[in-house]
C-alpha cells in the first residue's frame, strides 16, 4: 500500500519523495529521516538478504502517518489481492444494485449523519470524529459512483463534498496537510460533478488554508480573490465567509489595510439575525466572523484585537472547542504584541490543554511559535 500512497501524493520516482519527505520533516519539526534504501525496502516489504521487514523508527512512523495520515500498520500491509473477473462483476452488480436504492429519503439521512458528526468533530475534534468522517467519505463515494439517476448522483455528489472538506479541516487541525489537500481536491471535484457553483466555491477556497499553513500566504490571497471574482451573487453568507476568508490570507500576507477592508465587506454581508444558507454549511455568524477578524488583528499586531477576541470568546458557544482554542491561542498572539505577558501565559495555558484534547496539532504549532520568555 505504501508504494500506492507515494503515487497518489507525488506520482514520481521514489528518490524526489524523499525529497519530499525531508522537506516536510523540516517544515513540519519532525525528526524522522527516510533513506532511499530504506524507503525502497519498506516498499518492497523486505529486508536485508530477503529477511522480513519490522517497523521503521518511532520517529520514521510518526513522520510517515503524517505525510499520509494512515497509520503505519495499513502502510505497511500487503496490497489486496486482484479479484478475478467473475467476482468483480458479481460485485459491480451488487453495488449498482445497491444505488440504485438510494432515494431523497435516504440522502437526507446521510445529512442529518454529517450533521451529528460535525457536532462531534466541533467539540471533540478529529481525534474523535475523523475516523468516522473518513468512512463516510468512503461510503458516498461508492453510492456516488454506482449511482445511474442524475438527479441522485448530484445530490450524492453535493453531500461528498461536503464530507471531503470536513475531512479536510479535520486533517488540517491534525496538521496533515497533505492529507487535508487530497480531502479538499476530492472535495472540489465532486462539486463539480454536482453542477452548483456554491459547492464548488466553497471547497475551492478552502484549500487556501491549506496554502496559508504551508507558507503559501501569496498563492492563497490569489485564490481566494478569484473565488469572489467568480462567485458573482451567490447567498450573502456565502460571499461574507469568502471576504473574511480573503481578509485572514491578506492579514498573513502581511496587507493590513486590505485585511481590514475584506473583514468590513465580510460584516456589511453578513445577514442580520441569522443565516440565508443551508449548505455548503458554513459555521458563520456575528460571533464568527468577530474571532476571525480578532485573528487576523492579532496577526498584524493591532492593539484592539484584545477587546475583539475577548468578545468572541464570552459569546461564544461553548459547543466550539476548536474554535475556543483558535481564539485563546489568538488572544495569547495579541497579549505577547501588547507586552502583558502573564495574560498570554493564562490562556496558552488554557488553548494547550483543550488542543491536546482535541488533538489539535495546528494550534499546538501556533502555541510552539510566542515567544513567552521575559
Amino acid at each position: 500500500m505504501l508504494e500506492q500512497q507515494i503515487r497518489e501524493v507525488r506520482r514520481e520516482t521514489l528518490q524526489e519523495f524523499v525529497e519530499f519527505a525531508e522537506r516536510f520533516a523540516r517544515e513540519h519539526g519532525e525528526q524522522g529521516t527516510l533513506s532511499l534504501r530504506h524507503l525502497d525496502r519498506l516498499v518492497s516489504g523486505r529486508g536485508p538478504k530477503g529477511k522480513p521487514l519490522g517497523k521503521p523508527r518511532p520517529a520514521t512512523v510518526r513522520l510517515l502517518e503524517r505525510i499520509f495520515g494512515v497509520p503505519i500498520d495499513v502502510l505497511l500491509s500487503a496490497p489486496a489481492e486482484r479479484p478475478t473477473s467473475d467476482a468483480g462483476e458479481a460485485e459491480l452488480l451488487t453495488r449498482l444494485r445497491s444505488a440504485a436504492q438510494v432515494d431523497d429519503e435516504l440522502i437526507d439521512l446521510l445529512h442529518g449523519q454529517l450533521t451529528m458528526i460535525r457536532r462531534l468533530d466541533r467539540q471533540l475534534g478529529a481525534v474523535v470524529a475523523h475516523e468516522e468522517t473518513a468512512t463516510k467519505v468512503e461510503q458516498v463515494s461508492a453510492l456516488l459512483r454506482h449511482s445511474l439517476q442524475p438527479a441522485r448522483r448530484r445530490r450524492l455528489a453535493s453531500l461528498l463534498s461536503e464530507v471531503c472538506t470536513l475531512a479536510g479541516w479535520q486533517a488540517l487541525d491534525a496538521g496533515c496537510l497533505s492529507t487535508s489537500w487530497r480531502f479538499y481536491e476530492r472535495a472540489k471535484t465532486a462539486a463539480r460533478e454536482s453542477g452548483d457553483l456554491l459547492f464548488e466555491a466553497h471547497a475551492t477556497a478552502e484549500r487556501a488554508f491549506v496554502l496559508i499553513d504551508l507558507g503559501q500566504k501569496v498563492e492563497a490571497v490569489q485564490l481566494l480573490s478569484e473565488v469572489r471574482k467568480r462567485v458573482g451573487r451567490v447567498p450573502r453568507v456565502l460571499r461574507s465567509w469568502l471576504a473574511a476568508a480573503h481578509g485572514e490570507a491578506l492579514a498573513g500576507a502581511n496587507r493590513r489595510t486590505a485585511s481590514l477592508r475584506a473583514f468590513d465587506e465580510a460584516a456589511a454581508l453578513l445577514p442580520a439575525g441569522g443565516y440565508d444558507l443551508e449548505r455548503p454549511y458554513v459555521a458563520h455568524g456575528d460571533v464568527h466572523l468577530a474571532r476571525w477578524r480578532g485573528h487576523a488583528l492579532a496577526r498584524v499586531g493591532e492593539p484592539e484585537a484584545v477587546d475583539v477576541l475577548a468578545g468572541a470568546l464570552d459569546d461564544l458557544d461553548p459547543s466550539f472547542t476548536r474554535a475556543q482554542v483558535a481564539l485563546r491561542v489568538d488572544l495569547a498572539t495579541a497579549f505577547v504584541y501588547s507586552r502583558d505577558l502573564e495574560s498570554a501565559r493564562h490562556h496558552v495555558e488554557h488553548a494547550v490543554a483543550l488542543a491536546d484534547a482535541i488533538g489539535s496539532n495546528r494550534q499546538l504549532r501556533r502555541l510552539r511559535s510566542l515567544q513567552l520568555a521575559g
